[in-house]
Order: structure tokens, then sequence, then C-alpha cells
């Protein structure tokens, strides 16, 4: 059975202004149960305590003063989202729901969480709505508990990951992938052991093929144990944020390669969701929702 991490404080009722990029928490189960992709026992809420990992990825000194509402105007303001307690417990729900999909993933080859991806965040910062890096996190779980000798991190987000190239830069059991737009945030971009910067308006056909190619190569050079997948949906034209051109039919068909390549191979695989900023709700719900009915169909 497909298990995927939730809980109602992924959907934090933020200010006016700042809730947009919740919504989708929200609606993406609801639209799930309602055509019957998944049902509730399909979800699990996170109940790991995963602060050992959260401080082997994070530096104490940050995570000491995010918990205590002790960031300056300036860090709050790069990371996108006023700071409150329900934000930190979020955070640290959102890496416990990686950490456990991690679990799941182990043993019955790919688990998902309903939110995670916070790409953007760094060793000892947050930035662009990112606090903590569930997807980091959770790989040190990996690296501390099940002693992996190669994690692929596939970060396929519009945005570079900036954050998890800055915080495995010096790891070599973690390799970091990114294909994202060249010209979109962050401007200033870290080193991935693998980047791929994609040019404004890349269509559906460009996209795929680079992206084939790129993980053929990735199975054969990096044979990666363990495989973190940050399945972004700001990669369509429709995205208010993104630069690319991708059709929803071609975001599906991206996640249909990946979700693929990974269970014809036998790598297990934990799924994030990542950015989606499209005008229309429903093109980001429904988006994301093709990445669950791929799993379900291509899985169970």
């Amino acid at each position: 059975m497909l298990k995927i991490a939730y809980h109602p404080t992924f959907c934090l009722n933020l200010p006016e202004g700042h809730r947009f990029p919740m919504a989708k928490y929200e609606l993406l189960p609801q639209q799930l149960l309602y055509e019957g992709t998944v049902n509730v026992e399909n979800f699990f809420e996170p109940s790991i305590d995963a602060r050992k990992w959260i401080l082997q990825t994070h530096a104490e000194d940050y995570v000491h003063r995010l918990e205590n509402g002790q960031l300056s105007k300036a860090e709050i303001r790069r990371s996108g989202f006023p700071w409150s307690r329900e934000m930190v417990d979020r955070e640290f729900l959102l890496a416990a729901g990686t950490i456990e999909a991690t679990q799941f993933a182990m043993r019955q080859g790919v688990a998902m969480n309903i939110a995670g991806g916070t790409h953007h965040a760094y060793a000892d910062k947050g930035e662009g709505f990112c606090l903590l890096n569930d997807q980091a996190i959770a790989a040190n779980y990996l690296l501390d508990q099940h002693a992996l000798k190669k994690i692929l991190i596939l970060d396929l987000d519009v945005h570079q990951g900036n954050g998890t190239a800055e915080i495995f830069a010096k790891q070599d059991r973690v390799y970091t992938f990114s294909m994202h737009g060249a010209k979109n945030y962050p401007m200033k971009k870290e080193a991935s052991d693998w980047d791929i910067g994609c040019p404004d308006g890349m269509n559906d056909e460009e996209y795929l093929a680079v992206l084939q190619d790129a993980l053929a190569v990735l199975m054969k050079e990096v044979s990666p144990e363990f495989i973190f997948f940050q399945s972004g949906v700001d990669v369509l034209a429709t995205d208010k944020l993104g630069r690319l051109s991708l059709t929803i039919e071609g975001c599906k068909r991206r996640d249909q390669l990946v979700i693929e390549w990974a269970k014809n191979n036998n790598v297990p695989m934990t799924i994030c969701m990542g950015g989606g900023y499209s005008e229309k709700i429903a093109d980001i719900v429904n988006a994301h929702a093709n990445t669950y009915r791929l799993v379900q169909s291509t899985y169970f």
C-alpha cells in the first residue's frame, strides 16, 4: 500500500498574502480521496523525533534561533514566511514525514510526502519558503541508520536546489542533481554534483529528451541505493514563478520517466512535492495528483 506523509499542520493558515503556496496541501489530499486514487489508510501522520538528523544537517545555532523566534528581520524576509511557532512545528513535522516516508520506501519501493522538497534551506539559513531541508535531513537519517554508500537527490523543481547542493558539497555519499531554469531563482546558483540549466521556454519534447539521457547516465555512473525525487510542478508554462513551457501532460510524462526508471532499476524512492505556483490552483493540484496516480498504477 502506498504510504503518504500528511498532517493538518502542512496546511498552515497564514496571513493574507502568504496563503497561496499553502492551499495545495489541503486541496491535493481532498482531490486524491475524491477521485479514489487513495483512501484514508494511505495517509500517515509523522511521529518520529527528527531532531537528531535535523542537527546533523543544520547548524545548531540556526535551529536554536529558528525554534525560539530569534531570526533577524532579514532572515525572516528571506524565508518568505512570517515567523510563528506553528511554522516551526510544521517544519519539524515535514522533516519527520520525509524520514518516515524513507522507512516505508525501503520496505515497499516507494513512499511520498504530500509536502516537502524544501530544497532552498541551507545548513545555516532558510530562504524561498524553505526553513529546514527535509530531503537533506532524511538523507542524513539514511546515512546514519542504513549506512548507504550512495544516495541520489533528483531535483526537478524549476528552481535550483541550492540549499541541498550547499549542504552536501563535501559529502561523497550523497549525489545532488538539479535540472532547473537557468535564468530562474536563485540568481546565484550553488554547485550541485550535476546541474542542468534549462533555457527559457523549453518545451515538453526538449525537456524530456534531456531528462531521459540524464537518467541513463545517473543510473550508470552514480548507481544510487536510494533516490529522493523533488517533483515540483513549477515547470509548467502556466507557472507564475517559472520560465519553462511544459504542459500538464509533459509534466506527467516527466514523472512517469522518473517513476518507471526507479522501479525498473529496483531503487527505493521517496517523492516530495516541491513548488507549484500556477495562476489556477486546479492546474497545480492536477499536476501534483498525476504523480500519485502514476505511483499507484506503477507500483500498486
